[in-house]
């Protein structure tokens, strides 16, 4: 006797027989619909949106995939530097911050994603650093590119800390208090690091900025410091491509990288353009250079090297030439990349050629 419970009669025989007859009945029905313990007919891969967010699970265990949502086709852009600094744009006095933005024919808005670099602070805090070339961006110029249909600005750059570590961190809040998702640098290196994360048509996409120029060399976020992504630490940037490739359906990645005036790439970034395609990277977006520099494709996925100057000064036809960076993604995942050609015109005034 155990736990107080007394002994209860045999079974019948009878009652035993059809005890038997049942249990094997239920185990070739829980065989048929392929029930079982966890490693013998572990559910199957289901699709779940928690928060949102759309993401392939398999349990037992949990591992991350590409969405099963169904998919559109989506059209994704990326341009060059982008100045907000009135002292350095002229036309922003004299045309206004909308003028930076009239002669794209409203590509950005018809798309469903666009990136830029945002060569500047955008912000009053802080105090201007001493440097040959030391840029000071308004906020105020942010309602317009955002009417413009750009989607996501990086701060990833050796100009993104002219205002130092209290400019990097307003900058950062005022691109997003304008409805932009803010990319490249943050109060630190995990936020430095964070994609910015969009749901477009059935694709999880994942933007991510890193910079390896860094002016100051202290420009770089640490682990309790605001700052640019990333620096000279590439092992970071593969990282950061993998997590996000682990989240996403596509990454995006903006990097800050190369030799001013290069009009085409060292073979230091493209080894780590290739690298970062294998980590994970579906597009690139190179900027630094101020020189539009071709494009590439390795394993199927575009490399821009740099874009070259956008929103910024016609100080020379070869700075002046540039173009926007469109990249279409098929539903079937194949991905294919092209320059559209344009033309700095005056200060400030890309358009499209």
């Amino acid at each position: 006797m155990r736990g107080g419970h007394a002994l209860k009669p045999p079974m019948p025989f009878w009652a035993l027989i059809g005890a038997i007859v049942l249990v094997a009945a239920g185990m070739m029905v829980a065989s048929a619909i392929g029930g079982g313990e966890e490693g013998a007919g572990a559910p199957a891969s289901i699709s779940l949106s928690p928060g949102g967010a759309v993401k392939s699970v398999v349990s037992p265990p949990a591992s991350a995939g590409p969405s099963s949502e169904p998919k559109g086709r989506i059209v994704i852009h990326g341009a060059g530097d982008v100045s907000l600094d009135p002292s350095y744009i002229s036309t922003y006095a004299s045309q206004g911050y909308g003028y930076a933005w009239s002669g794209l024919g409203g590509l950005f808005r018809r798309d469903d994603l666009t990136v830029v670099n945002v060569e500047c602070p955008v912000t009053d805090e802080g105090a201007q650093l001493s440097k040959e070339f030391s840029f000071h961006g308004t906020p105020a110029a942010l309602p317009a590119m955002r009417d413009a249909g750009v989607e996501v600005g990086s701060l990833a750059n050796n100009h993104a800390y002219d205002r130092g570590p209290n400019g990097v961190v307003d900058s950062r809040h005022n691109l997003e208090a304008a409805g932009i998702a803010a990319v490249g640098a943050g109060t630190d290196q995990e936020q430095a690091l964070e994609p910015a994360m969009f749901e477009l048509d059935g694709w999880t996409v994942a933007v991510l900025g890193f910079d390896e120029v860094l002016d100051p060399l202290d420009a770089v976020a640490g682990p309790n410091k605001p700052g640019t992504a990333a620096g000279h630490d590439f092992s970071l940037m593969v990282g950061a491509v993998k997590d996000a490739a682990e989240r996403a359906d596509l990454v995006v990645v903006m990097i800050h990288w190369g030799v001013e005036l290069d009009t085409q790439p060292r073979e230091y970034q493209v080894e780590e353009g290739h690298r970062l395609i294998d980590a994970g990277a579906d597009m690139i977006f190179g900027a630094h250079s101020h020189r539009l520099q071709p494009m590439s494709v390795y394993r199927s996925r575009p490399i821009f090297w740099s874009l070259g100057n956008f929103v910024w000064p016609n100080f020379s036809s070869a700075g002046s030439t540039t173009a926007v960076a469109e990249v279409k993604v098929a539903p079937d995942g194949q991905v294919r990349g092209r320059l559209v050609p344009a033309y700095i015109t005056a200060p400030g005034h890309p358009e499209l050629r």
